[in-house]
């Protein structure tokens, strides 16, 4: 009996302590009356949550590309046991009933169209989380010196608008790599853009006297040139080798004036396309620039040699033209009567020269003996024409060939190779200074 007793008075003092309460029923409204946490209660609002001044609230800070902002402090004035209350760790409450650390970043342009997460976590032990996200527009200083083929780093620092170091400490949450592997895990797609790696830095902010803690999220991103390289680098290049194989087509006509013009006004329209595709802020000139501005002055160049050769045929034409009205018909000498002149008698309405010697001996029938001496004949006789007509070519070639025409092919050949030359070294430099 006295046994029993004793048990059930042990009983009835867990209950009464609420150690076991098997009928207990808990809320989070009484965490929050135990608290006295209301909207009404400035207590917990209108100061920093220290019960003494020169404690420094420590905010721990995380941040993830694409991902949530996270804020985490600690609040001295709030604080319950959790076995009096079923067991309840944290709640969440308005974001008006607490203070919160008033946190900016640097770099932001424009304000965040998202809206803010009206709730916070309040923990037992009096830390207090804060996740939210964030859309930040930011200013970013870009060196597009070798753009498409760039890698840029962009800040994002974090500090307190008023609250100085010795009342504000930012602490990140993360460290580099695992913020650049959380990042990486969050994002589903990139773009235009890949992501590098992101690395978190501490710092200072010194100003008139006070200083502020910072935090900096340096995050590098690299470009993806593939879109610029097939749109616009590759075509630039196309219509360079298009001028090199117009060296292949006659100056002696106007279609390769016509060419050149065509692939001139090609670039210009690229050159506009590249005004667009251009970021404006740069302290450096970018290569591409470069490479558009000097691949046009080579065009422009190759018009003006075009343009030179093409008046130097014409004016030895015009003097070939009065020549033969000063000096009139054409008159075969002596050696050009022997091989065959009467080409240019016909053509110059002159009398015909007589016809080549003829087999005068093959006269009437021949016996079967004197035939292959009469094909031998025949053979000389074909062989004898075929180097006069070779001789024809070549003395109607120097006769159309003048001084001004021999020198504007001379000037053609040495331009050809000076401008191959300084293609190969132009298109060598450009890519060694873009990949390097």
């Amino acid at each position: 009996m006295a046994g029993f007793m004793l048990r059930f008075a042990l009983l009835c003092l867990l209950l009464y302590t609420g150690i076991v309460s098997p009928t207990r029923v808990c809320s989070y409204q009484d965490v929050l009356d135990h608290l006295h946490l209301t909207r009404g209660n400035e207590v917990f609002t209108s100061t920093r949550p220290v019960l003494d001044h020169t404690h420094p609230t420590m905010v721990y800070l995380d941040v993830h590309l694409y991902a949530i902002l996270a804020l985490k402090w600690n609040n001295e004035r709030i604080g319950w046991n959790t076995s009096k209350f079923c067991g309840i760790s944290r709640v969440s409450v308005r974001k008006e009933m607490l203070w919160t650390p008033d946190l900016f970043v640097y770099e932001m342009t424009e304000m965040d169209p998202y809206p803010p997460s009206p709730y916070l976590y309040v923990s037992h032990d009096g830390m207090i989380s804060k996740e939210e996200a964030m859309k930040v527009v930011s200013t970013c200083k870009m060196d597009i010196h070798k753009f498409p083929f760039d890698t840029q780093k962009c800040n994002i620092t974090f500090s307190s608008v008023i609250h100085t170091v010795a009342d504000i400490q930012l602490i990140p949450f993360s460290n580099s790599s695992r913020a650049t592997q959380a990042s990486r895990e969050v994002m589903q797609t990139q773009g235009e853009w890949e992501f590098l790696d992101m690395t978190v830095s501490r710092g200072k902010l010194i100003f008139e006297g006070g200083e502020w803690d910072t935090i900096s999220y340096t995050i590098t991103m690299k470009r993806r040139p593939l879109l610029h390289i097939t749109n616009f680098l590759i075509p630039i290049l196309f219509f360079l080798c298009l001028d090199l194989a117009s060296f292949l087509i006659s100056d002696q006509r106007g279609e390769k004036l016509g060419f050149k013009v065509t692939v001139l006004l090609a670039i210009s329209v690229l050159l506009l396309i590249l005004n667009d595709i251009l970021p404006s802020m740069s302290n450096r000139s970018p290569l591409i620039a470069t490479y558009c501005i000097v691949i046009f002055a080579f065009l422009l160049l190759s018009l003006f040699e075009t343009i030179i050769v093409t008046h130097l045929i014409e004016r030895d034409s015009v003097h070939q033209e009065w020549d033969q009205n000063q000096t009139g018909s054409h008159t075969c000498g002596p050696e050009e009567k022997r091989l065959g002149c009467c080409v240019f008698a016909v053509a110059e309405r002159e009398t015909p020269c007589d016809p080549l010697p003829v087999a005068e001996e093959v006269i009437g029938g021949v016996t079967a003996q004197e035939e292959s001496g009469v094909l031998l004949l025949i053979l000389d006789n074909l062989r004898a024409a075929e180097r006069m007509l070779a001789f024809l070519v070549n003395n109607c070639s120097e006769r159309k060939s003048g001084y001004w025409t021999t020198l504007a092919r001379r000037i053609n050949t040495a331009f050809f190779t000076i401008y191959l030359t300084s293609v190969i070294l132009f298109i060598t430099f450009i890519c060694k200074e873009w990949f390097n």
